[in-house]
């Protein structure tokens, strides 16, 4: 018994690391995190188990993980500039945790199955969007010197690239005017905008993420 709990521990490592991995090379963050979690909840999962022998329900160990999850999962979400980000790797952090809680219960060839579908869903999605040249959303930051009125030039420079541009905003700087907005179209056209934007001598600083 001690020994299927420590080839389920083994096992939680590896599934958690394997995703993890992804996350950390597309993020930065991930490895550690998800490997923790994946191996945290097959422990609760083991626990459950454990605690139900004699009397108790397991489901409610269950339920607790998914809830403390739910709370991790939030914490990596961001909003900036009327942008969502983080929000793929809130979800893989509540399926790996789905991954753990399946691992602790020895549905071993589910969770095999389960993580080589997560594989395929956060690798070969980006891939295809990437060879399709499928649109996305770029959030752009502009920042001209004091009292510059550039703001119709810049839009004109996405209008010309072909990019739909939404949530205009305006700030005032100590360095100067900085404009924000999100731009929508293809990334060849973002990347046209962006040479465009360099090229332009009064843009102090830009950005688009």
């Amino acid at each position: 018994m001690i020994e299927g709990m420590f080839i389920k521990m083994l096992l939680a490592v590896f599934v958690g690391a394997l995703v993890g991995a992804e996350r950390e090379v597309r993020t930065g963050i991930g490895l550690r995190t998800l490997t923790l979690i994946c191996l945290g909840s097959t422990l609760f999962t083991i626990y459950s188990d454990v605690f139900a022998i004699d009397q108790g329900d397991p489901r409610r160990i269950a339920a607790a993980v998914v809830t403390g999850v739910g709370f991790l999962g939030a914490g990596m979400i961001l909003r900036h500039q009327g942008g969502v980000y983080g929000l793929t790797t809130a979800a893989t952090v509540w399926l790996v945790a789905a991954l753990g809680m399946g691992i602790g219960l020895g549905l071993f060839t589910l969770v095999g199955v389960a993580t080589v579908l997560v594989l395929i869903v956060l690798w070969a999605v980006p891939l295809y969007q990437k060879f399709t040249n499928a649109r996305q959303t770029l959030v752009y930051d502009v920042l001209v010197p004091p009292n510059n009125k550039k703001h119709k030039e810049l839009m004109v420079i996405m209008k010309e690239n072909d990019l739909a541009v939404s949530s205009n905003k305006m700030s005032k700087r100590v360095s100067g005017t900085n404009y924000s907005w999100r731009a929508y179209g293809k990334p060849a056209d973002h990347q046209a905008a962006m040479r465009a934007l360099m090229a332009e001598e009064d843009v102090i600083e830009f950005s688009a993420v």
